[in-house]
């Protein structure tokens, strides 16, 4: 029988190829930072990494990685069991309670990843008789976990508030008995943020409730990197937060919901993400205390970042390259072609720097881009090297 289907995929993998979709994975063989070594063509160099989720810098942190190390020692390496069985330890729940914390919610629910926490939400909280608002640009989990539920959808463009309240409005008057808005805080692929405020508002004056997925926030967005919700001052206002730790909270891996408690109370109930996968590995939750005491501590970190998004987007604005505007460490640089947006990469890779090409169906068709990210790790000269470097491949890409 596979044969049959082998020469279709074949022919599937050959035409992404032919489209310039094709997305490789580059392997590296040092711990993420600021600068790694990546394998290109079998020839591993060092290369300045603008690519990853290590907003604060503090994948390799020593004292992140101290405490991994304690952990491993005290805690072991893995719990081999789901939560309600026997895989729930000290350092879970001190973790959840810290998180509810500085989210300002009611209490936080661990999952293996952010997929997970938001695939476990929907089915959970709604039924067939309620209804789901969600923006049109939210990340794939959400639209994986809305479909998991039996809930009535509407989708609302981008940010446009004025849709927002059409399709509440025709959920209220379709009768449906609850009625959810979610969206991403930060979105990925644009940097754009979400106006909670105004959605806040809204969800008033229909009587909805609000989740917002802040994984590209938490941790450096808002006066003490509590994410979006409180730099639009509405941290009391949203009902449910779902996040990773694996981007700005020390890029491993899991997610949490963090929420009223007993939208959570419920979720360890009935979740199957939560009830059906391994809890969180202790090592992880135990560093991720790790880097809640350093954000809590001191904001050295999210200066520093603050200051490398300025220039590198200032900068990039000054030598004529089409970036998203914004002020988050997201800087998508527009290229429009699927192709040449996979050639700068390529080109870019060659002169140290090491960036991807985004293009659909990841982004829409037309719209390809080089999204860059900023991280605290990154110095000036590693920032003003990046944007040379940029000018060169476009030059040679020209040419």
């Amino acid at each position: 029988m596979f044969d049959s289907v082998r020469d279709d995929l074949r022919a599937t993998l050959d035409e992404i190829r032919a489209a310039g979709l094709h997305k490789p994975e580059r392997v590296i063989d040092t711990p993420q930072s600021a600068t790694v070594n990546v394998s290109a063509g079998g020839r591993p160099g060092e290369v300045l990494n603008f690519c990853a989720n290590n907003y604060l810098g503090l994948a390799d942190h020593p004292e992140v990685i101290a405490a991994a190390h304690t952990a491993l020692d005290r805690w072991g390496y893995g719990m081999a069991s789901v939560r309600f069985i026997c895989g729930t330890q000290e350092v879970h729940k001190e973790l959840e309670a810290r998180l509810a914390a500085f989210l300002g919610q009611e209490d936080t629910i661990l999952y293996s990843s952010c997929f997970d926490a938001n695939g476990g939400v929907f089915e959970t909280l709604l039924g067939a008789e309620d209804a789901v608002i969600s923006d049109a640009l939210n990340h794939a989990s959400i639209i994986d976990g809305i479909r998991l539920s039996k809930a009535r959808r509407f989708r609302y463009a981008n940010r446009d508030m004025a849709d927002l309240e059409r399709q509440l409005k025709e959920a209220t008057e379709g009768g449906a008995r609850r009625r959810l808005i979610v969206t991403d805080g930060v979105f990925s692929m644009d940097g754009y943020l979400a106006p909670l405020r105004e959605i806040c508002d809204l969800a008033d004056r229909y009587d909805a409730m609000v989740m917002v997925d802040d994984s590209h926030a938490v941790g450096f967005v808002g006066p003490g990197g509590r994410g979006t919700p409180e730099l639009h001052g509405v941290m009391d206002r949203v009902d449910i937060i779902t996040g990773t730790l694996g981007k700005a909270l020390g890029g491993a891996s899991g997610g949490y919901v963090a929420a009223r408690a007993e939208i959570v109370a419920l979720l360890r109930q009935r979740s199957r993400p939560y009830l059906f996968s391994n809890t969180l590995a202790p090592v992880i939750a135990a560093a991720s205390l790790k880097v809640i005491d350093l954000l809590e501590s001191a904001d050295d970190l999210r200066v520093r970042l603050t200051e490398n998004t300025a220039l590198f987007r200032r900068r990039m604005t000054e030598e004529g390259f089409d970036v998203l505007p914004g002020d988050h460490a997201i800087a998508p640089v527009m290229i429009g072609d699927a192709a040449k947006a996979g050639r700068l990469a390529e080109l870019l890779l060659e002169r140290g720097v090491y960036v991807i090409g985004f293009s659909y169906p990841v982004v829409p068709q037309g719209q390809a881009r080089i999204r860059v990210q900023l991280s605290a790790a990154h110095s000036t000269e590693d920032v003003n090297r990046a944007v040379d470097a940029f000018v060169a491949a476009r030059a040679e890409l020209a040419g």
